[in-house]
């Protein structure tokens, strides 16, 4: 006899919207050719910052089919907080960006892959999605801040892309940059900041099955101020290391600083996972607020995911692995 046991982040059956309603729901819109219209109106309530999706050229792509093989441990946290409470720097200090974030131009957007590749390119955006197998997944967000999500991401495997780009064989991180243009971007005229916006994985992360470039959000294109229109998901690393708005991926031999580290390496590190018994210099990390029902739950280590990804670092020694 077969028994499962779920992961310790895996959703139970009754603590999801049944798959039958969520799905009926969104193929209903997308047979009536209003995926992208209709769906912004009905979860958005109004809200301007969703007015976008239904112009990106991409809106048709959605909704794709769900991975069940990826479930997020918890209820969804509602559409409305997920793309309302949000960090981009770029855009302000605060969490109430979303309206600002809507100058964000992403037509015409070109993504730059280069360094220790085969050959290097510059590709549309939309010429990349439709050479991606597009799918979505339920994964847990934490945030170094101590607060927290579940939410369903659309996108594709990082992986794939990796594959794409044909990485040489002493390519050891990929590098991913952000936009930068302070005409329409404010908090990029804060000189004190290190822009643009860099991040970095090694090979081995950012080809390991978790790794996600986003490109969409609740069965529509990824909102601008959720990092549109291709963003990092990485669920058991802090929300700092998951770079929205990338225009580069680079390949390259040494390992980079990113932006917070290069800020300030005494608070961020490059690795970045997440484990509720390492502190922030400044906050403890042993709690998190889970955006849905304000309530503060214990953090798990890896954000969970501690099964899939604690063979990564197991040979690494001294590293500050968890800041």
């Amino acid at each position: 006899m077969l028994i499962k046991f779920k992961k310790r982040w895996e959703l139970s059956e009754n603590a999801i919207t049944p798959e039958a309603i969520y799905t009926d729901r969104r193929q209903i819109l997308k047979a009536m050719g209003l995926a992208g219209v209709a769906g912004a109106a009905l979860a958005g309530f109004g809200n301007p910052a969703f007015a976008a999706a239904s112009e990106d050229p991409s809106a048709s792509l959605y909704p794709v089919a769900r991975n069940a093989a990826y479930e997020g441990g918890r209820p969804l946290t509602p559409e409305k907080l997920a793309t309302t409470y949000n960090n981009f720097y770029e855009f302000g200090s605060h969490k109430s960006i979303s309206e600002a974030a809507q100058a964000l131009k992403i037509r015409p957007w070109s993504v730059k892959i280069d360094g220790l590749v085969e050959e290097e390119m510059d590709i549309d955006v939309d010429d990349l999605l439709s050479k991606m197998q597009l799918e979505e997944r339920i994964y847990r967000h934490r945030c170094v801040e101590a607060w927290s999500m579940v939410v369903p991401w659309s996108g594709f495997a990082l992986k794939d892309l990796v594959a794409f780009a044909k990485p040489k064989s002493n390519a050891k991180y990929l590098v991913m940059e952000t936009f930068q243009d302070s005409s329409i971007a404010p908090g990029q005229k804060q000189f004190w900041y290190p822009w643009p916006y860099r991040e970095g994985l090694t090979i081995e992360e950012a080809t390991h099955d978790l790794s996600f470039i986003v490109t969409g959000l609740y069965g529509k294109p990824l909102p601008k101020q959720n990092g549109a229109p291709l963003r990092l998901a990485v669920p058991w690393k802090y929300g700092f290391k998951q770079i929205k708005s990338i225009v580069r991926f680079h390949f390259t031999d040494e390992r980079p600083i990113s932006f917070w580290e290069k800020l300030n390496d005494k608070e961020y590190g490059f690795w970045a996972n997440v484990n509720p018994e390492v502190r922030h210099p400044r906050w403890s990390q042993a709690t998190e607020r889970d955006l849905r029902t304000g309530d503060r739950i214990p953090t798990q280590i890896y954000n969970g995911y501690e099964e899939e990804v604690a063979s990564l670092y197991k040979d690494l020694g001294r590293e500050r692995l968890f800041m």
